[in-house]
């Protein structure tokens, strides 16, 4: 296929496992040019390909794992590839992003992306080799946890495996690459139930880069920013994403006691440092990485990957659990067996409150932890109650009632983040477009407490503030890069200094800066012809792809990826009833002396309406979708 980027192998992948035929996609330099790569690539192709009747576990559906321009350049933190697919957990799009291996080994086969669909007659795995795609029997594999099956496949090449869960179809099922996961919405689930336990690929191949020169200055200069940075460069490879467990305990948004509170008196002793002191073997991180936010801690005289914050929030002090040891335990083990520690934990917090108010009888309770590890056992072979809770939160409340307090958005279980004393969190868990996600939903406590201070009670600037954020991570994902590489656009005084005059007046402005916020976010993408230095994306895809690049685009990029996976959902049945949270979260106080703790959700709903261009009922109107070129699309096709 003609491809006259660079960052391209200028070719994308389909095979349709019912009838092992294999064919190329067509994908053009428009469709580069307007969707760039990654989720929002795969956005595009589920948008065109599925109807509106297939089901997520039926051989209609596909799973849509995709690479971004910058993969496999040598850009910072640009190791990441994604999965797509309809979620069987939600009924909605299902984007799922990963730093494994495979990633840059389906670029060294020759693709930007691989789509699989149909369904094996029997287990099988897959081959991708220098252009070459081979079929093997895997019935010795299927049973295999996730790190056998990758032992068993050898040190060649890049992998994607399920575990037991995958194969059982647990609706939150994760995908494994190395020790890396594509963990949400139950993206695992759609490769069990298409009876492939793996795809293996490996080549010699590489993307070109338009201007080399350029781009290694682009990167020199990026890994300088990330490392100047406190957030990139300090807080993140010292403590990893578990350092922020102290800040969020208090800034009263660490989930605790399925999301009854945002504090938790035994944080200490699950926190980064805690783990740092009693744990920590090395840092060690995705490929490309100069941050290694991940861990290496020691369990059972093994040397394994540690926990991220989210595993450590949801199987800590959302269950009342402050045994770290046993959370390092468990991580490991949900990891083998193939499943979403998020949602896992969730889950689980709420099926003890559903036996604490009596609804359901199935001997959970909080801070009781001896059986647990078998319980997630029993969830990935879906054996006794493990059957009921392989379903999800959603589903267990549609059964067993307590929906008021079942946490999740669109049938995903909500992150780490208590909203209730971050309300633009809150705002971004209801309308993120594949569900309960801090990332997809914007990641405003970064704004709200983490990195900066604004009020996080007030709505003022909010949903503009949502939007903005959104589409920059929107566009970012699709070129290929961490989310946390946009850390950095928070200026390093503001971090360390959150007491001085200047952060104090940044914070307190930024919610007076809706007018000036929501010029930028519907600005046409010729008029911010820029480039930010906090924001070295846009000059490193322009030197990889030859494309022209700059802020106003970049942003365009996004917000289209956006309103298309919202366009996908609209086709699926979203309505704007399904654009919120549970009761707990948005009527129940979480402080009953201060009456802003809680999501006003009704409120920042409309707003956010408003400022994306949608209707009152969440769908785009025409001439926002005209300004970014996407007229052709519509809820019904």
């Amino acid at each position: 296929m003609n491809c006259s980027y660079g960052g391209y192998m200028g070719r994308v992948l389909k095979i349709n496992l019912t009838e092992r035929k294999i064919e190329d996609y067509p994908w053009t330099d428009r469709d580069r040019e307007m969707y760039l790569g990654g989720k929002i690539m795969a956005a595009k192709i589920l948008y065109d390909n599925l109807d509106i009747g297939v089901e997520p576990l039926s051989p209609d559906n596909y799973l849509a794992i995709t690479t971004g321009p910058l993969t496999g350049s040598g850009a910072p933190m640009s190791s990441r590839f994604n999965i797509s697919t309809l979620s069987p957990l939600t009924g909605f799009i299902a984007s799922s992003n990963c730093g494994g291996s495979f990633g840059l080994a389906l670029k060294k086969a020759g693709y930007d992306a691989l789509i699989i669909t149909g369904k094996a007659a029997h287990p099988i795995w897959i081959e991708l080799s220098e252009g070459q795609v081979s079929f093997h029997e895997a019935d010795v594999l299927w049973g295999k946890t996730t790190d056998e099956t990758q032992e068993a496949l050898g040190k060649d090449g890049g992998k994607i495996v399920i575990g037991p869960a995958g194969e059982n179809l647990v609706k939150y099922a994760g995908i494994f690459s190395d020790e890396r996961t594509a963990g949400r919405a139950g993206v695992g689930a759609v490769m069990g139930f298409m009876n492939l336990k793996a795809i293996v690929a490996k080549g010699s191949k590489r993307p070109e880069v338009k201007q080399p020169e350029k781009a290694k200055k682009v990167f020199s200069e990026w890994i300088k920013l990330l490392k100047s940075n406190p957030l990139t460069g300090e807080q993140l490879p010292k403590l990893g994403t578990a350092g922020l467990v102290s800040s969020m305990n208090a800034h009263n948004i660490l989930a605790t006691r399925n999301y009854k509170y945002g504090k938790y008196e035994d944080f200490e002793l699950v926190s980064g440092e805690y783990l740092a002191e009693k744990h920590l073997v090395k840092n060690k991180g995705c490929m490309t990485c100069p941050i290694q936010c991940g861990r290496l801690v020691e369990v059972d005289g093994k040397r394994v990957k540690g926990p991220e914050l989210e595993t450590i929030g949801l199987l800590g002090p959302n269950i009342e659990n402050n045994d770290l040891e046993l959370i390092l335990k468990w991580n490991l083990l949900l990891d083998k067996l193939g499943m979403d520690t998020i949602s896992t934990g969730s889950t689980v917090a709420f099926a003890m409150e559903l036996n604490e108010k009596g609804l359901w009888d199935n001997g959970l309770e909080f801070g009781k932890t001896e059986n647990l590890s078998k319980l997630f056992e029993d969830i990935a072979y879906r054996r006794g109650i493990g059957d009921l809770l392989a379903e999800g939160t959603k589903a267990l409340a549609q059964k067993f009632g307590g929906e008021d307090f079942a946490i999740n958005s669109k049938g995903l279980e909500l992150a780490a983040y208590e909203p209730r004393s971050a309300v633009g969190q809150g705002l971004g868990y209801a309308v993120a477009n594949r569900g309960g996600c801090h990332l997809n939903a914007g990641y405003l406590a970064l704004f709200e407490g983490l990195g900066l201070n604004i009020d996080p009670y007030t709505t003022k600037s909010k949903a503009v503030l949502t939007v903005l954020s959104q589409n920059l991570m929107e566009a970012v994902s699709a070129g290929g890069n961490c989310l946390f590489s946009l850390y950095a656009m928070i200026p390093g005084t503001l971090v360390r200094k959150p007491y001085s005059i200047l952060t104090r007046l940044v914070n307190k402005s930024i919610p007076h800066l809706g007018g000036i916020l929501n010029m930028i976010n519907k600005s046409k993408e010729n008029a911010l012809p820029i480039h930010l230095p906090m924001i070295p994306h846009t000059r490193a895809l322009e030197a990889v792809t030859g494309m022209k690049m700059n802020f106003g685009r970049l942003k365009a990029i996004g917000e289209r990826g956006y309103n298309l996976e919202r366009m996908f959902n609209l086709k699926r049945g979203l309505t704007k009833k399904d654009d919120g949270l549970p009761k707990r979260l948005t009527h129940e106080l979480k402080d009953s002396e201060n009456l802003k703790s809680r999501v006003p959700l009704e409120s920042l709903i409309d707003d956010y309406y408003k400022a994306r261009g949608w209707n009152s009922k969440g769908v785009p109107h025409a001439k926002t979708l005209k300004r970014i070129k996407m007229q052709e699309v519509s809820p019904g096709g």
